[in-house]
């Protein structure tokens, strides 16, 4: 059926309201993260994403897609956001103009859709990741909820993922999902030097894990060296 006159003029009603409600919200409130180990773990989710994924649709054509940490999650016009640790959505990418209001956060009305996932890195007991959070996230329509307690803060378990289904979450007992071609798996290691400890990864179906930049680096450069190719050497002569 085609729009009459009067509907468009309703539309762009709608749209300006919309546009001014969006300048009044407080998009940074510039507190710091909650500790250190939460910074890392968050770098090294999006850092191996960056690095060595590249999602591909059912005929093997690129799929667009956005990772961000700490970036607030508006679902609802007068409704408070959610600030995921981090976030992963699918057939979108960063905003070109950073500094517009209605690119500074996240806008479902804006990108069309949730987050395909969320993760959450607990830190304290005060968090509510498995309570009002769950129930946040369900709201928001985010397919996959994902709770990494390393310091066990809620109980003896470290990893919880739950999966949306009729509008609640119910636990995915499923380290791999199958309709984003990514899984998560726990991995004891160092990450940009700090001492071996437990991480939250990105794994492939297989249970590979996703490389960071440095871990590219280190392999491409550990087969230079069974070449006979010093790679120390071709970085010095490049000077």
């Amino acid at each position: 059926m085609m729009s009459t006159p009067q509907a468009n003029i309703l539309d762009e009603e709608v749209i300006a309201e919309v546009e001014d409600y969006m300048e009044t919200l407080v998009t940074e409130d510039d507190e710091p993260v909650d500790n250190f180990f939460s910074d890392y773990q968050r770098r090294l989710l999006v850092d191996a994403l960056r690095c060595s994924w590249q999602p591909v649709d059912e005929n093997g054509a690129p799929r667009n897609y956005l990772a961000a940490t700490d970036v607030a999650i508006y679902y609802g016009l007068r409704q408070l956001p959610i600030v995921p640790d981090m976030f992963l959505c699918l057939d979108r990418e960063a905003p070109e103009e950073f500094w517009r209001k209605g690119h500074r956060s996240y806008f479902t009305w804006e990108y069309g859709k949730a987050p395909e996932v969320a993760v959450e890195i607990v830190s304290n007991t005060e968090g509510n990741e498995t309570g009002s959070k769950l129930r946040d996230y369900a709201v928001v329509g985010i397919p996959y909820y994902i709770v990494f307690d390393p310091g066990r803060f809620l109980d003896d378990e470290v990893l919880r993922i739950f999966k949306r289904d009729a509008g609640r979450y119910v636990r995915y007992h499923d380290c791999y999902f199958p309709d984003i071609g990514l899984g998560v798996t726990l991995w004891e290691g160092s990450y940009e030097g700090v001492k071996p400890t437990l991480w939250l990864r990105w794994c492939d179906e297989q249970g590979n894990l996703l490389q960071t930049g440095v871990e590219r680096a280190d392999l491409l450069a550990a087969k230079l060296r069974e070449l006979g190719v010093d790679p120390d050497q071709l970085y010095s002569s490049k000077k």
